[in-house]
């Protein structure tokens, strides 16, 4: 195998375990702030992890499009898988 024929799969590898990173971490903070707003606190805090969440992903995001459609496309499919680990564990969750 050549270096150029490893390059592509290695970089989408890459890309989606970036985007299963940046996926876990949006969702625990989503479920955070959720926690902190049904609790009646943390107005301040859940505005400021919500704007911290949304600036992580454009970034993130806007970086792997930087590489490529198909980094751009690997991270978002590791961040739908990310949204689908999150959804199971809330569900278990549930009483």
């Amino acid at each position: 195998m050549t270096e150029a024929s490893l390059a592509a799969p290695l970089l989408i590898a890459f890309a989606a375990s970036i985007g299963l990173m940046l996926g876990l971490a949006y969702f625990h903070l989503l479920r955070r702030s959720v926690e902190r707003l049904a609790e009646g606190r943390g107005r301040a805090e859940a505005a400021v992890l919500a704007l911290a969440r949304v600036a992580a992903a454009v970034l993130v995001l806007w970086w792997l499009a930087r590489l490529g459609a198909m980094a751009l496309l690997a991270g978002g499919l590791g961040f739908l898988l990310a949204r689908s680990l999150a959804l199971r564990s809330a569900r278990r969750a549930e009483p």
